[in-house]
């Protein structure tokens, strides 16, 4: 059974998305929409899919789910209209920016049974993977600590930063997932430092481009992030979980893993350039995943509760930053 996709949104996240499903031999991409029609027709050239409105995937026959990738203030109403229209739903993250309306979006989601996953494609990279299954097989232990470090090869245009929601909710949310999902405990309190070091327009804009962040749980275990929207030497990428017997590490990763030696001493090709490249096996797995829920063989994962204590997270690192010191999740979570 074939899986037939509507993709909504056809910009860079869109492109990837796109190259996931029609590598699936379980997936059909059917049709994409997109508000800029030349972006639409790219991706139905490239791929051998139709063009639509939002509208007319909403009411195709012949599609049976979604993938959201417009604008973040597009993703809660779409989500609601989708679940209405009894269609699964992949939804890129934030589901919206507000807490309020994130709730009452997966209210409607649970009351219509619609199938809802949230794209953190990171749980899904092999390397992240093989750290989690360690922790699992016992191997390090009770895990203790977890240190994240994820900075980008650079900032996104600043008019893309006004609408994003700032660093925390558009970046740093990909590691509250991540240290959420190594901890194995829920996040009891939330410190953050945040400041403009890269580019002064960044803080024009109202937003931080490098944060660091201390993520402790009820029983003490602690999860620190370092953030930063420059990185020169490319995409760095790293996460190692500390635990009562030892510890487990995920390093950088390179398109080409080799290592040159002479009298000049060792040296290694560059790291991947951004996320496109660097997470592909993880988009490959993230859509298998939820074709899996889709045809009822596993539960979608992460879930829309997934997003929103994420979002939560975010929310409480922004108001230790505004208010200088240690945040409750249940403060902002209610």
């Amino acid at each position: 059974m074939t899986t037939r996709f509507g993709l909504l949104g056809a910009g860079r996240i869109g492109k990837v998305h796109a190259r996931a499903i029609t590598s699936d031999a379980n997936a059909q991409l059917v049709a994409v929409a997109d508000a800029f029609p030349a972006a639409a027709l790219a991706v139905a050239a490239q791929y051998g899919c139709a063009v639509r409105s939002v509208d007319d995937i909403l009411a195709a026959s012949d599609i049976d789910a979604v993938v959201i990738c417009t604008p973040t203030d597009t993703h809660a109403d779409l989500i609601e209209a989708f679940a209405r229209a009894g269609k699964a739903i992949f939804c890129e993250k934030p589901i919206d920016l507000s807490l309020e309306r994130v709730k009452s979006c997966l209210a409607v989601v649970r009351d219509t049974g619609a199938t809802l996953m949230v794209g953190f494609n990171r749980r899904f990279d092999p390397h992240f993977a093989a750290v989690r299954a360690e922790i699992d097989a016992g191997t390090i232990g009770a895990v203790e600590m977890v240190t994240i470090i994820s900075r980008d090869p650079g900032a996104p245009p600043v008019e893309y930063i006004a609408r994003s929601g700032g660093i925390f909710r558009d970046m740093t949310i990909h590691d509250f997932d991540m240290a959420r999902f190594m901890l194995g405990e829920e996040v009891a309190t939330v410190s953050a430092v945040a400041s403009v070091l890269t580019d002064p327009a960044i803080g024009v804009a109202g937003d931080y481009d490098s944060v660091s962040v201390m993520l402790t749980t009820a029983t003490g275990k602690h999860c620190t992030i370092s953030n930063s929207r420059r990185a020169t030497y490319g995409y760095d990428q790293r996460v190692e979980v500390h635990g009562a017997l030892g510890s487990v590490a995920a390093e950088n990763q390179r398109p080409v893993s080799v290592e040159v030696a002479t009298a000049k001493g060792y040296t290694r090709p560059p790291l991947h350039d951004f996320f496109m490249t660097r997470y592909t096996e993880a988009y490959a797995a993230e859509i298998a995943a939820f074709i899996a829920a889709v045809r009822g063989k596993a539960a979608a994962a992460p879930s829309g509760e997934d997003g929103l204590l994420a979002l939560a997270l975010a929310e409480a690192a922004l108001k230790s930053v505004d208010e200088r010191r240690a945040v409750a999740v249940a403060e902002v979570l209610g």
